[in-house]
């Protein structure tokens, strides 16, 4: 029995339907009991590997360069709480070298292009304000004759200005 174009064409189709269904369920949030929530006690919705995307499958291994760099990501970001400006950063930058490093297969590297886009926008946690740094005081002493008593240096004024045409003397 030969199929015709379109009857061929369907079946591929129809065996790809099932597969597609079950990623959009887990993605909706009918992920497994036992998965390990994300951040905020929703479900995982990972997006490659173990670690990549909110939640993760630690302890399992990373399956490859991006996904390490995710779960170093996932590393630097307290439990429960937002990461820091500077551990967004350094998933962006190890997911852009991926997207460039042309021993990688395409569609991890395309994937990574996307994990780096992505980490620019992730929320982070506000850096606290630093206040300005200003120069120590510093105190002269010396030491008292007197065993263990210390007391603070007098300070020295500048000498008077000498008026070398003043002829006094003579």
């Amino acid at each position: 029995m030969t199929l015709s174009p379109a009857r061929a064409c369907a079946r591929p189709r129809a065996r790809t339907l099932p597969a597609l269904a079950a990623a959009i369920l887990l993605a909706a949030g009918g992920a497994p009991a036992l998965a390990q929530p994300a951040a905020f006690g929703g479900p995982k919705m990972l997006i490659h590997g173990n670690y990549c995307g909110p939640g993760n499958n630690a302890p399992l291994p990373p399956v490859d360069a991006l996904d390490a760099a995710c779960a170093r990501h996932d590393a630097c970001t307290p439990t429960g709480g937002l990461p820091s400006p500077g551990c967004n950063l350094r998933l962006q930058q190890e997911a852009e070298l991926i997207s460039r490093d042309a021993r990688q297969p395409d569609d991890l590297r395309a994937l990574a292009g996307l994990v780096a886009a992505g980490a620019t926008v992730i929320p982070s946690a506000p850096v606290a304000a630093v206040p300005p740094r200003t120069a120590p005081t510093v105190v002269a002493t010396r030491v008292d004759p007197a065993p263990g008593a210390v007391q603070p240096m007098p300070t020295q004024q500048e000498p008077a200005a000498v008026d070398a045409d003043d002829d006094d003397a003579e």
